[in-house]
C-alpha cells in the first residue's frame, strides 16, 4: 500500500505546476481567486470524492490545523502591514476606528443573532461561534486588493482600507472570542469573567503585543538598514527578511502566550514605517510568490478536511437547509448594512458605491479556522467547565461558513466584471471633481466639510465627432481624456432657470453634468486626489474652461482654480512633498524675470508720459501740421532704445533657461548674474 505521505507531495506539487501554467488566465481573465480553485481541488482529492488523500488518517488534524493556520495568518498579516502606505494606521485613524470598532462589534452581534435564531442555542454559545467569523480574512481579500482587476477597477483608498482591516482585525478577534469563552465557563462568575477578560486579554495580550510589535519592527528596520549600508547582507536574505521576522515573532509571542497575530501586523507596519523596505522590494515579487504557494497549499488542505458528514446532524439541530440559510444571511447582513450606513464617518470610502463594495468583500477564511481551533483547544483543556454542545456545534458551522465565503466571494469578481457593477471612478468620462485646485475624476462624499460649495458645469463638448462620442460608450479606456466646454450660463445649471426645464442638447450635450466641488481650505493630507490626465490637450482645455468661468469665481478665494493641471499622475503624498532644489531655482528665475518685466514696463510708461507732456507744451500760436514720416529725434531714439533693450532681455532669458536646463549645479550663480544683467539693461533703458 502506498503511503499517503508520498501521495500528498505528488498531488500537491502536480496541482501547483498545472495551476501555474494557467494561473494568468484563471486570475486575470476569469477573475477566479486561487483560494477557490485550490479548495475545489482539495475537495476532489479528498475522502468524499476520489478519496486519494485523507489527512485524518495520518495527522492530528486539530493541532496541525491550528499551527498551520497560525503561521499562514502570521505571514499574511505581516505582508499586509508591509504593503500598506507609510504610517497608514496613524494617518487613517478615523477609518480604522470605524472599521475596528462599531463595524466589527456589529458583525459579531449580527452573526451571533443569526446563529442563535437558526440553531436554537443559547446566546452565549452563539457569541462564541460568531467570534470566530467576526474577523475578515487577509488571504481571501487579496482577490480585491491585488491583481489586474483590483488595480484597474478598485480605487487604492478602498484597497488599502480592506488590507489594513483584514490584517489588524485577525489579531483583535481574541477579545470577542475570550469574552464569550469566559462567560461560558461554569467555574467563573460574571464579575470574575469580565475582570480576567480585561487584564489578561486586553492588557497582556493586546496592549503588550502592540508594544512588542512596534519595538521589534523599529529595531529590525534599523538593523536591516545598517547591514545594507555596510553591504553585509545579500539580496536573497534581504528579500526573505520579512518572512523570517514573522516566524520569529510567532515563536517569541507563543513563549510568553501573547497575541502573536496582532504583533506580526504591528511589527510589519512599524518595519516599513518610512516605506524604505517596501520601495526596495517592490520589484522583487518574492513575497507574492511565497504567499501564493502557502495559500494554495492551505486551501487544498482545507478542501480535504471539510466535515461533510457533520452538516446533517439532527441531534445538534444541524441540517443542510439551516446551514445554507445561515450562510446567506451572514454574508448579506453581517457586514454590508453597517459599512454602508457608516459611509459618512468613514473617510476612506468616498461614496456609497465604494462602501457597498467594501461592505460586501469581508470574507471569512483562515482566521475563522484559527479561532475555531483555539476554542476547541481551550474547551479540551477544561472540558468539565463547558457544555458539550459548544464543542460539537462550532466545527460544522464555521467550516460551512468558510466554504460558502470562499465560493461566493470567489465567483463575485467575474460577475462584477461582466456586469460592470464596480468601477474605480463614477462616470469616468463625464464627471470631474476639482479639489484643492486639482482636477480628479473621483467623486467625493465630503460635502459635509466646511467651506465647500459647488457649481455644475457640462463636461462634454457638443462639437465632438460621432466616432469619439461612440468611443466613450464603448470599451473602457482609463487613459482617454475629455473635452471641457465652457458653462452655458452664469447659473451653471443643467436646467433652464426660467421655466425649470432641461437645457437643450446644444447647451448640455448627452445630459451629462457634474457638481464640481471646491474646497477653499487645502487638505492635501487627506489623500483624496487621484490624477489621471494623459492627453496634453487637457491642459489647454482646462485653462480655457477656467478663463470662461464667471467673474464670481475669479476672486482671491478661488485663485487655486487657475493653476495648471499636472502633466502626469500625482498623489496627495507627492503634492505634499517639498519641491526639489532645481524646481525652486527655476521658479525663482521666473519671479525675477517678472520683476524685471514690471520695472521695465513702469519705466516705459514713464517715458511715454514724458514724451506726451513735452509734445503738449508747444507754442499755441504756432500750428505744426504733422506729416506721416515726421518724428522728433528724441522720440525716435527712445523707441530704438526700447526695441534694443527688449531684444537683449529676450536673448538673456533664453541663454539663462538653456543653461539652467543643462547644468543645474551652476543655477544659483547664473540666476544672480542674469538678474544683474536684466537690471542693468532696464536701468540703461
Amino acid at each position: 500500500m502506498i503511503s499517503e505521505t508520498k501521495v500528498v507531495p505528488a498531488f500537491l506539487g502536480g496541482f501547483i505546476c498545472i495551476y501555474g501554467l494557467v494561473s494568468g488566465f484563471v486570475k486575470e481573465r476569469l477573475f477566479l481567486s486561487e483560494a477557490l480553485v485550490a479548495m475545489v481541488f482539495g475537495i476532489l482529492i479528498g475522502p468524499e470524492v476520489i478519496n486519494v488523500v485523507d489527512p485524518r488518517t495520518f495527522l492530528n488534524v486539530e493541532k496541525f490545523t491550528l499551527e498551520f493556520a497560525r503561521y499562514v495568518i502570521a505571514i499574511q498579516v505581516m505582508a499586509a502591514g508591509i504593503t500598506l502606505p507609510h504610517r497608514y494606521i496613524v494617518r487613517k485613524w478615523r477609518t480604522m476606528s470605524v472599521l475596528l470598532g462599531p463595524v466589527m462589534v456589529v458583525m459579531w452581534l449580527v452573526t451571533a443573532g443569526i446563529i442563535h435564531l437558526m440553531f436554537e442555542i443559547e446566546f452565549k454559545q452563539s457569541l462564541l461561534i460568531a467570534s470566530c467569523a467576526a474577523p475578515t480574512d487577509p488571504i481571501l481579500a487579496n482577490s480585491v486588493v491585488k491583481g489586474r482587476y483590483a488595480e484597474a477597477n478598485v480605487p487604492k483608498n478602498v484597497r488599502d482600507a480592506l488590507s489594513a482591516e483584514s490584517g489588524i482585525n485577525d489579531g483583535l478577534g481574541l477579545p470577542f472570542l475570550y469574552f464569550a469563552l469566559y462567560l461560558l465557563n461554569e467555574n467563573y462568575s460574571t464579575g470574575h469573567a469580565i475582570g480576567k477578560w480585561f487584564y489578561w486579554i486586553w492588557c497582556y495580550n493586546i496592549l503588550l503585543s502592540i508594544v512588542i510589535g512596534v519595538v521589534i519592527g523599529y529595531v529590525a528596520r534599523k538593523l536591516l538598514r545598517l547591514a545594507e549600508s555596510y553591504d553585509l547582507i545579500d539580496k536573497e536574505s534581504f528579500l526573505a527578511f520579512s518572512i523570517g521576522l514573522s516566524i520569529f515573532i510567532v515563536g517569541i509571542l507563543q513563549l510568553i502566550r501573547s497575541d502573536d497575530v496582532l504583533c506580526c501586523f504591528i511589527a510589519g507596519h512599524s518595519f516599513t514605517w518610512d516605506s524604505w523596505f517596501r520601495e526596495e522590494t517592490k520589484d522583487a515579487h518574492f513575497q507574492e510568490v511565497l504567499d501564493g504557494l502557502i495559500n494554495v497549499t492551505f486551501f487544498v488542505y482545507f478542501g480535504t478536511i471539510i466535515p461533510w458528514q457533520q452538516f446533517n446532524n439532527p441531534e445538534l439541530v444541524i441540517a443542510p437547509w439551516r446551514l445554507i440559510v445561515t450562510a446567506i444571511m451572514v454574508l448579506l447582513l453581517r457586514r454590508l448594512p453597517v459599512v454602508t450606513l457608516l459611509t459618512r464617518i468613514t473617510p476612506a470610502f468616498r461614496n456609497y458605491r465604494q462602501s457597498l463594495f467594501a461592505g460586501w468583500f469581508g470574507p471569512i477564511g483562515v482566521g475563522a479556522i484559527f479561532f475555531a481551533e483555539i476554542v476547541l483547544e481551550e474547551i479540551e483543556a477544561e472540558p468539565e467547565h463547558y457544555h458539550l454542545r459548544s464543542r460539537e456545534i462550532i466545527q460544522p458551522i464555521i467550516a460551512f461558513l468558510i466554504f460558502s465565503s470562499v465560493l461566493v466571494h470567489g465567483i463575485t469578481l467575474p460577475l462584477l466584471y461582466i456586469g460592470k457593477v464596480v468601477r474605480s471612478r463614477s462616470r469616468s468620462f463625464s464627471t470631474m471633481s476639482i479639489r484643492n485646485g486639482i482636477a480628479s475624476r473621483l467623486s467625493f462624499v465630503n460635502s459635509r466639510d466646511p467651506g465647500v460649495h459647488g457649481v455644475q458645469i457640462p463636461m462634454m463638448d457638443s462639437t465632438l465627432s460621432d466616432e469619439y462620442a461612440d468611443g466613450l460608450h464603448g470599451k473602457h479606456n482609463s487613459h482617454m481624456g475629455f473635452t471641457i466646454s465652457p458653462p452655458v450660463s452664469t447659473e451653471h445649471s443643467s436646467r433652464d432657470p426660467q421655466n425649470n426645464e432641461p437645457a437643450s442638447r446644444d447647451d448640455v450635450p448627452l445630459g451629462l453634468s457634474r457638481t464640481i466641488t471646491i474646497d477653499e481650505i487645502p487638505k492635501v493630507a487627506r489623500d483624496q486626489m487621484d490624477i489621471h490626465y494623459r492627453i496634453p490637450q487637457t491642459q489647454s482645455q482646462y485653462r480655457q474652461h477656467v478663463k470662461n468661468m464667471p467673474s464670481a469665481l475669479h476672486g482671491p478665494g478661488h485663485g487655486h482654480l487657475h493653476a495648471d493641471l499636472p502633466t502626469r499622475s500625482m498623489s496627495a503624498q507627492e503634492l505634499a512633498e517639498p519641491e526639489s532644489q532645481n524646481t525652486m531655482l527655476v521658479k525663482d528665475a521666473t519671479k525675477r524675470e517678472k520683476a524685471v518685466d514690471s520695472e521695465h514696463n513702469i519705466q516705459r510708461r514713464s517715458l511715454d508720459q514724458q514724451s506726451s507732456s513735452e509734445l503738449s507744451v508747444a507754442e499755441p500760436s504756432v500750428a505744426v501740421e504733422p506729416t506721416p514720416d515726421s518724428s522728433t529725434p528724441d522720440e525716435s531714439d527712445r523707441e530704438g532704445l526700447m526695441l534694443a533693450a527688449d531684444h537683449e532681455i529676450t536673448s538673456t532669458r533664453t541663454t539663462t533657461r538653456q543653461t539652467v536646463a543643462s547644468n543645474p549645479e551652476t543655477t544659483g550663480n547664473l540666476l544672480s548674474a542674469s538678474d544683474l544683467d536684466l537690471s542693468q539693461i532696464s536701468r540703461r533703458t
